[in-house]
């Protein structure tokens, strides 16, 4: 995989997680999903915008389906996007290895 933005090497294929590892930092499993459900929609947020500033560059007033079609750059542009892991498994490669910040005001409270 390219990385040009220092994104982390995260497997695209089925990957078996021990759920244990998940709440070691929480102590709360469904705290751990919520954090980490919570950055995989800052991610896929961040990437639908880089995907769409770049797509963008090829937009014209008047587009036909057939211009469409024939641009190149912009159908590799889409295909390396979709060739990317998805936004959930950067989350829980994130948050496995620490780089998620997160806090929970309920617990700093007592």
């Amino acid at each position: 995989m390219n990385n040009n933005n220092n994104k982390p090497t995260v497997s695209s294929t089925t990957v078996t997680r021990d759920l244990r590892q998940l709440d070691i930092e929480t102590e709360n499993i469904y705290e751990s999903l919520v954090i980490i459900s919570k950055r995989a929609n800052q991610i896929g947020a961040n990437l639908k915008e880089e995907l769409h500033g770049k797509l963008a560059e090829f937009a014209s007033s008047n587009d036909n389906l057939e211009e469409v079609f024939e641009n190149r750059e912009q159908i590799e542009i889409s295909k390396h996007y979709e060739r990317m892991p998805k936004a959930s498994l950067i989350a829980i490669d994130e948050f496995i290895h620490g780089k998620v910040y997160h806090r929970n005001p309920s617990k700093e409270q007592k």
